[in-house]
């Protein structure tokens, strides 16, 4: 499999002002690298920023680990596939794994007690602090 960043173009919004979209392979090592070419692309679109920037960098960060380690479990033989689109307000990005799916009622919310200390949730837990909106669609 290659393990190279490949973006490709789409015309999937008429509204949007630019979309990029990558497939990576199931691989923790390719996401820096991923993170850092899609926050250069947006920072080409004005949009900058530290909150912004930070927000997207960490919330794709956590969603293609999610992608790797969960949906996909680590198969190389899988990849994940990132769509991101902007317009002059709102950028939007869709993290596609190739795995089962998953009901995110079923992840216990770390904030309780009871969980403070076990592993699991954090990372949705993150990732709906960092977002305005986060969606899951189940298989």
């Amino acid at each position: 499999m290659n393990r190279e960043i490949r973006p490709s173009s789409s015309r999937r919004n008429a509204d949007a002002r630019a979309e990029f979209v990558i497939e990576v392979p199931s691989d923790l090592r390719v996401i820096e690298a991923t993170v850092a070419y899609l926050a250069e692309r947006l920072q080409t679109y004005s949009f900058q920023g530290s909150r912004v920037d930070l927000n997207f960098r960490v919330g794709l960060t956590e969603a293609l680990a999610n992608a790797v380690l969960y949906g996909n479990r680590s198969d190389p033989e899988k990849c994940v596939r990132v769509e991101v689109s902007l317009d002059d307000h709102r950028i939007s990005l869709h993290v596609i794994d190739q795995g089962a799916g998953f009901d995110p009622a079923s992840v216990p919310d770390p904030t309780l007690p009871e969980y403070l200390e076990r592993p699991g949730g954090r990372g949705l837990f993150l990732l709906r602090q960092l977002m305005d909106e986060v969606e899951y669609n189940a298989r």
